[in-house]
């Protein structure tokens, strides 16, 4: 029983010594340029392939339109026909769709590729931050994790950008 104790007596001890921190991570990447030029990037490649499926959809919109005008003057085999452009059209439509903006699809890649570098440089700097700070934990409050109430002497968010260059270092408490 003694030995039960001492056991739970060290590891409640060990508990209570941790120490913790958190960061606010979305701020984090306002605060960088290389996120800023990456993000703009990312959404002017959106913008272009969006402005590449409107213009599919206004040339499907249009076959559609001038089958409907001609649609008396055709044969039936003609009018087959055309269905099956069109319906080729919009298969082609979807498949574009699918590759640009779908699951791992262009838009994911380059998303993955710019942005994700920028991320690993934060995580970097957090993990150069908590050792330094000799923290156990830290937490992005930023992220699924729900922060009723943060403590302000456990933001660490301010170390981070110094560390990454985009703060003057100042005189931060611990």
């Amino acid at each position: 029983i003694a030995l039960f104790l001492f056991l739970a007596l060290i590891l409640s001890y060990d508990i209570s010594a941790q120490r913790f921190g958190y960061v606010d991570a979305n701020y984090i990447l306002t605060q960088m340029p290389d996120y800023k030029k990456a993000e703009d990037e990312v959404n002017a490649l959106s913008k272009a392939w969006q402005e590449e499926i409107s213009k599919m959809k206004s040339e499907i919109q249009s076959m559609y339109d001038e089958l409907k005008a001609e649609e008396v003057l055709l044969t039936k085999e003609m009018v087959d026909e055309r269905k099956k452009k069109i319906k080729a059209k919009e298969e082609a439509l979807m498949e574009y769709q699918q590759k640009t903006f779908g699951y791992d699809g262009l838009l994911f890649l380059k998303r993955q590729e710019l942005i994700q570098p920028v991320q690993d440089k934060i995580y970097e700097a957090i993990e150069d931050v908590s050792r330094q700070k000799k923290l156990n934990i830290m937490f992005d409050k930023s992220g699924d994790l729900v922060m009723l109430y943060t403590d302000p002497r456990y933001d660490y968010t301010d170390f981070v950008l110094e560390e990454l260059g985009l703060k003057e270092p100042e005189a931060l408490e611990e």
